[in-house]
């Protein structure tokens, strides 16, 4: 017999009650912890015990990732609180307004992220009542993350700070746990197995299964002439002699992306012209090494709407030059004109459809996931099954829209989702946003269109089937390829990170502390840092003086990263929309920063106009200031001759000083400098100041630039031509091509955007 959770807050016998999820609330509540559990047993009750418990010293806050989360955690609490209005939930739809009324009179808030990392550099909120945060997928709290920064203001700002992040997968390296860990400021880490005698009466039986299928010869003929131009590309990179390692064709993505951003890197530095040779051709490389893989485990159309891509932003005036050079060699077009002609299709969308159909015949109820890397697959495979009967199948991606794939907002994502819980669909074929969280717990069959070669993802695939009742996975392999690779690497990565987690889960501070690294993670009495006492006490006497408030500084929305950093300097910091200038110091002087790659950029774009920006600057403020930030300025294809004209005219005709430096840090380093020597002198920040509206002139250009495979010169040539905005889009093909540079496919696209229907 079941038996349920009792609590003067709880509505009773609505949540069932199991031993470890007691244990390891109980836990959570002693010290600041990581709960490691597998899908499906409950991490949202544990959540609720310990929230339960700390309602009465102060404000919950329960993170989570997406908005289909949020909602999904709200409605839960909603759902089993006596009273539901102590719950509100915080999206980035919600106004601003709205948000800081709901922030004032709510006990428990549900948000994602983001949302709490805006309100919290803009200054409409605090942490200092915050009893709780609560960090769903707390894997996620790694780099620049929103987690990261709002686990830092919380534990600087709250009277008693208390974590606890939850997630099904840490990931399998010491170094990747021990970062969540100094994050999140955890103490403790405690985790279940599905084989732990607590919890295997409650684990439902999951069947997993490999489909080996066999690649076509045809297929694999394309593969091997996209390697060849591949292999080409590799042997002109490594005979630059730049690279510090030598790569192959065998060598993996994670590989090729270590060794970008090393190129990259090296470029800030030591900028060259070998080192940006190298830097296009890793670009090159890197659409190649895709175009392999989509080839061999995706099939014919998913390569086909990539190389359409590919061709559109090689026509594109603002495209990739890689594309462009790629779109330009005679070895890949022999590939482009191959594949239009094949006459045979890759095994897996066939396996797909028998495995959907004999699973309906069995269970007619059925609920199924297919899983797939690419939107191209899921549009491919969503196509391929329109016409079989009980196939009920709809698309499950992410937010952003590119060209001929439109995104699905998060109000659309949660209607999918209430549409296949309720059956209007049975399948869901999802990308990556489907992978985290989804509380579906019918889910019957899972399908992995390609196994993934991560420990994460792969956990999170299979945890969305065996949740309520038995289910089952299958993973779609094709023999000989990549597929091979990336199941054996995510089993030993799944299998290590299970290792780890068991032998960290229960230590006390001391013993957590010498299992992970030290230089990645130091516990003290005071939580978790990554820097001695002596090392803080130093950064916070630099960044303040004894007995002085903090400097306060306005940053525009769009340098965020920034502010962050700024902040961690010890600034005042408040992110708002700025008319004028990136930064506002005091109410005289505001700084413009722009990196070398920036500053190029702007002087020909009339999209960006640094003259307009600089003049609005001078106009605005007494003590203008320009941040140049980088070392590579003269390695653009802009003469040297004129990136210096525009940097004398910023200098000598605006008035605007221009302070250089080497990178991010160092320009924070200045701006706080710039901040503390204002306050100083008495100065508050102050914002004041508009940008220009743009003229009609420029509105007309802008307009025109903005259609796809039309810049700025095209669109000034079209308007000197044709007149007016109404006579370029009223014209025919042959009149468009009257005109200077465009030729049929620009006029095409024109034609399209202007006579297309909407298919909104």
């Amino acid at each position: 017999m079941s038996s349920f959770l009792e609590h003067p807050r709880l509505l009773p016998q609505t949540v069932e009650k199991r031993l470890f999820q007691l244990d390891l609330a109980a836990t959570a509540l002693s010290a600041s912890s990581l709960i490691v559990v597998p899908t499906g047993l409950g991490k949202t009750v544990i959540a609720l015990m310990v929230l339960l418990a700390r309602m009465d010293k102060g404000r919950i806050l329960f993170l989570a990732p997406t908005k289909p989360l949020v909602e999904q955690h709200a409605v839960f609490l909603q759902r089993v609180l006596k009273d539901r209005d102590l719950v509100s939930m915080m999206t980035g739809e919600s106004p601003p307004e709205n948000r800081i009324e709901s922030w004032g009179k709510s006990s428990i808030v549900v948000s994602t992220p983001q949302v709490i990392e805006n309100d919290l550099l803009s200054r409409r909120i605090d942490l200092k009542d915050v009893s709780l945060v609560i960090f769903d997928e707390a894997h996620r709290a790694v780099g620049g993350y929103a987690y990261v920064y709002i686990a830092d203001r919380y534990h600087r700002e709250a009277k008693s700070p208390l974590v606890l992040g939850i997630t099904a997968s840490p990931g399998s390296q010491s170094e990747k746990i021990a970062e969540i860990c100094t994050n999140l400021h955890i103490e403790k880490i405690q985790t279940r197995t599905e084989n732990d005698p607590d919890v295997a009466p409650f684990v439902h039986e999951r069947e997993i299964e490999w489909v080996k299928l066999t690649v076509p010869k045809e297929l694999l003929l394309i593969r091997s002439a996209i390697e060849e131009v591949l292999r080409s590309r590799i042997d002109d990179l490594n005979l630059l002699g730049i690279s510090p390692v030598r790569i192959d064709a065998k060598s993996t993505k994670k590989e090729l992306l270590g060794l970008q951003a090393t190129l990259m890197s090296s470029a800030k530095s030591k900028a060259n012209k070998s080192t940006f040779a190298a830097i296009s051709l890793m670009a090159e490389i890197l659409k190649l090494h895709h175009a392999v893989e989509l080839a061999e485990t995706q099939g014919p159309d998913a390569l086909a709407r990539y190389f359409q891509r590919l061709e559109g932003e090689a026509l594109s005036r603002s495209g990739s030059k890689a594309s462009r050079r790629i779109m330009q060699d005679p070895g890949f077009l022999r590939v482009v004109d191959a594949l239009h002609s094949l006459k045979v299709e890759h095994p897996k969308p066939a396996a797909v459809k028998r495995i959907l159909q004999e699973q309906i015949a069995m269970k007619p109820e059925s609920r199924i996931m297919v899983f797939t890397n690419y939107r191209d697959t899921a549009t491919s495979l969503l196509k391929f099954l329109k016409e079989a009967p009980a196939i009920r199948a709809v698309r499950f991606v992410g937010q952003s829209s590119r060209e001929n794939d439109e995104g699905l907002s998060q109000k659309k994502q949660a209607e999918i989702l209430q549409k296949f819980r309720a059956g209007d669909f049975n399948v869901l074929i999802a990308t990556s946003v489907g992978e985290e969280g989804i509380d579906i717990p019918a889910t019957d069959l899972v399908i992995f269109y390609e196994p993934v070669p991560s420990e994460i993802r792969s956990i999170q695939r299979k945890g969305r089937t065996g949740r309520a009742r038995a289910g089952r996975v299958v993973v779609l392999m094709a023999k000989g390829t990549r597929d091979e690779a990336y199941h054996w690497i995510s089993d030993r990565k799944e299998k290590t990170m299970n290792r780890q987690i068991r032998g960290l889960s229960g230590q006390d501070q001391e013993s957590l502390q010498k299992e992970l690294s030290p230089r990645q993670l130091l516990i003290t009495d005071a939580g978790i840092a990554e820097k001695d006492e002596s090392d803080q006490q130093k950064e916070q006497n630099e960044a303040e003086e004894p007995g002085k408030m903090p400097a306060k500084i306005f940053v525009d929305f769009r340098e965020r990263e920034m502010a962050k950093l700024l902040e961690s300097l010890g600034l005042e910091v408040t992110v708002k929309n700025l008319g004028v200038g990136d930064y506002v110091v005091s109410d005289r002087v505001a700084i413009e920063r722009k990196t070398a790659q920036d500053f190029v950029a702007s002087i020909i774009d009339p999209q960006r106009n640094l003259f307009r920006q600089i003049a609005d600057l001078a106009r605005t403020y007494d003590r203008p200031v320009l941040i140049l930030e980088g070392r590579d300025l003269y390695t653009t294809q802009m003469s040297a001759g004129s990136i210096r004209g525009a940097m004398i005219s910023v200098a000598v005709d605006y008035g605007v000083p221009i302070i250089p430096t080497e990178d991010r840090d160092e320009t924070a380093a200045v701006i706080a400098l710039l901040a503390r020597r204002e306050m100083r002198e008495g100065h508050e920040p102050k914002v004041h100041g508009h940008k220009t509206a743009r003229t009609l002139k420029e509105q007309q250009e802008y307009l025109i630039s903005a259609i796809s495979s039309v810049g700025p010169t095209v669109a000034k040539n079209l308007l000197k031509h044709f007149g007016s905005v109404e006579k370029i889009m009223t014209a025919t093909l042959e009149e468009l091509q009257e005109v200077e540079l465009v030729g049929p496919k620009i006029a095409q696209r024109i034609r399209e955007l202007v006579g297309g229907d909407y298919k909104g």
